[in-house]
């Protein structure tokens, strides 16, 4: 059954990243995620199937991960006997309360620090929420796709927002691989879904050349790490963001920031009428 499950997972993957797509691409790729998800859907037995259609049917997010004992979506505790069950793998499991389909997470994995999480502090407002000024990197140089998220996964791994930082890395140019998270006009959002223990965490950083990014040329990169739980919520943030970006002259001051704080102040002034 955990073949069935891992099935599942990377069914959900492809499902949001279409969601993605819906809100910021130009549709170019809708075929190729339709026909992508089509066939790993016909992977799952029937019986299988049948579960994921009745979830699918309420949530685009069908399966969780247990982080510390509880369901990482609704946050309820999982009982030990279920924990065993979710671990063994022989058979679907399901969260008592949000009815998802528990999986046990890969213990590389990249998780939050939850006493880091920028979202616990209730006195953050806007992008604060999400980020922080030691988050923020200025002229990456010539550097490649992959080689600017490393910069800022570590980023976030240095300031102790995230652990393992190179297996977060993996995971955004896993998801690359699905499809390029450039959205044109020089903005690139590189993420990874499923990194629970704390809440949803950005770092941005800039490059004046400029980053072949799928063939794209990309100057300003967005990584985001989320729990599973916030995806819905990351579709509107991505959209608020691109749309802060839409202007020419703000992304020229973005690009020309001389300093990691004076970034910071220039995404703060240019999100907070869009990012509550």
């Amino acid at each position: 059954m955990k073949s069935q499950i891992n099935i599942l997972r990377q069914l959900q993957e492809l499902v949001l990243t279409r969601d993605e797509h819906f809100q910021s691409g130009d549709g170019s790729h809708l075929d190729q995620l339709n026909t992508s998800i089509s066939s790993i859907q016909k992977k799952l037995l029937p019986q299988v199937s049948a579960v994921y259609e009745r979830l699918y049917a309420k949530s685009h997010i069908v399966t969780a991960a247990t982080t510390g004992g509880c369901c990482s979506v609704c946050g309820m505790q999982v009982p030990i006997a279920q924990i065993q069950q979710v671990k063994l793998a022989q058979h679907l499991v399901s969260c008592t309360s949000c009815g998802r389909i528990l999986f046990e997470g890969d213990v590389d994995e990249p998780r939050h620090i939850p006493d880091k999480s920028v979202t616990r502090e209730e006195t953050k407002n806007g992008i604060s929420r999400f980020s922080a000024p030691e988050l923020m990197a200025v002229d990456l140089g010539k550097v490649s796709c992959e080689e600017s998220i490393q910069v800022l996964a570590k980023l976030m791994e240095q300031n102790k927002f995230i652990e393992n930082a190179d297996s977060l890395v993996a995971a955004a140019m896993q998801r690359e691989g699905v499809l390029s998270t450039a959205i044109g006009e020089g903005v690139a959002f590189p993420h990874v879904r499923g990194v629970e223990g704390g809440g949803l965490t950005l770092a941005i950083g800039t490059s004046k050349e400029g980053i072949d990014w799928d063939g794209e040329k990309v100057h300003i990169v967005v990584l985001s790490a989320i729990p599973v739980a916030v995806s819905a919520f990351y579709l509107r943030l991505m959209a608020g963001l691109a749309k802060c970006f839409s202007k020419k002259d703000v992304r020229d001051s973005i690009i020309e920031s001389a300093s990691p704080e004076a970034l910071w102040k220039l995404i703060v002034k240019t999100t907070k009428r869009e990012i509550k």
